[in-house]
């Protein structure tokens, strides 16, 4: 995955780009994994291929919050609307079969080659009245999608100065995943139960009234509860995340060793490891034709399938398509401590 950094005066911007090809699929998945938009070209001679179904069901998978589909080299083909309207129409029909659930899809016709659609409006093609791609993402509000899921609190660090000036401070720092997290909230912490309320969120030596996903803050709390690296702060009136030891994910496999039933490996969800094993494979996707095979008794290289497995320890995640912050996870080797798959709680 290669990537490209860029800024504009409003925003940072980092462009995994991925490959296309069906032996890459574990490229387009690491490389999509955590992005906020998928930029999916089309050559607007040759419309929908194999790789364009391929890319479309990884970004539905991974819920990808914004999709657009940029039509591209359109300048080989003269610019014309009736070219571009009739690829939109036979990948509207893909959309439609794909499960995209609350994601945005747009269009949007560009040559890249001569900067049409790019930044400025293409001179070229009047006939299209949207936003340039550059407005497009400068418009996209990205930060509401996680704020408003249930909040989750990763603990990374207890910090305990231990100094004259701090001799009783303890505070319990980490990235918030999701949600939002106020002073005076009433939280808990999984999973021991334990419940306070908060006394103070620090951002360096910032006080604030609260703080949303995507915030590397310090809490601290009205009363002193036993609580540990690995830990998670969540909202005590809100659903708490489940405690989670046999449950179901999809998992995309990204070794040459086969993925096969009765294997164990080390499951990590966040900061926590914990050993999982394989119960069962229960059905294999097919993400161009959108089909499904059971019965199956291995996952291979960039393959895509449902499994069954139990954890040692449960996990505190969330469904990934309720919380993406939450609900993710990835397996590891125990033995050659290779990364071999990534998975999605369902």
């Amino acid at each position: 995955v290669a990537h490209i950094y860029f800024s504009t005066p409003t925003r940072k911007y980092i462009i995994a780009d991925t490959p296309g090809h069906v032996e890459y699929t574990r490229n387009m998945v690491t490389g999509a994994s955590n992005a906020m938009v998928s930029l999916i070209l089309v050559d607007a001679r040759q419309g929908l291929v194999e790789q364009t179904a391929r890319h479309l069901s990884i970004a539905a998978m991974l819920r990808i919050p914004k999709v657009i589909i940029c039509v591209n080299k359109m300048d080989l083909v003269q610019y014309q609307e009736s070219t571009f309207k009739a690829i939109k129409a036979s990948l509207s029909e893909l959309v439609a079969q794909t499960t995209f659930e609350g994601q945005e899809v747009s269009f949007l016709p560009i040559s890249s080659l001569y900067g049409q659609n790019i930044t400025t409006k293409a001179a070229d093609m009047p006939w299209f009245n949207g936003n340039t791609l550059l407005g497009e993402l400068e418009a996209f509000e990205y930060a509401s999608t996680l704020a408003h899921a249930p909040a989750r609190f990763p603990v990374q660090f207890v910090i305990r100065p231990m100094t004259e000036a701090y001799h009783d401070f303890r505070g319990y720092a980490g990235k918030i995943s999701s949600g939002t997290f106020k002073v005076g909230d009433a939280v808990r912490v999984l999973p021991t139960g334990q419940e306070s309320n908060i006394a103070s969120i620090e951002k360096y030596d910032t006080k604030l009234d609260q703080a949303i996903a995507g915030d590397s803050v310090t809490i601290t709390l009205t009363t002193d509860i036993d609580i540990s690296r690995g830990n998670t702060i969540v909202i005590a009136a809100e659903s708490a995340a489940p405690q989670l030891k046999d449950f179901s994910a999809q998992v995309c496999w990204l070794d040459h060793q086969a993925l096969t039933p009765g294997k164990t490996y080390l499951l990590q969800h966040g900061i926590n490891i914990t050993k999982a094993k394989i119960s069962q494979i229960t059905e294999r996707l097919d993400v161009v034709a959108q089909t499904s095979t059971e019965g199956v008794d291995s996952l291979k290289l960039n393959e895509i399938g449902r499994i069954a497995l139990r954890t040692a320890q449960p996990i505190s995640a969330d469904v990934y398509a309720n919380n993406p912050a939450n609900g993710a996870f990835i397996l590891i080797d125990e033995f050659s401590n290779s990364t071999v798959g990534v998975g999605f709680v369902q």
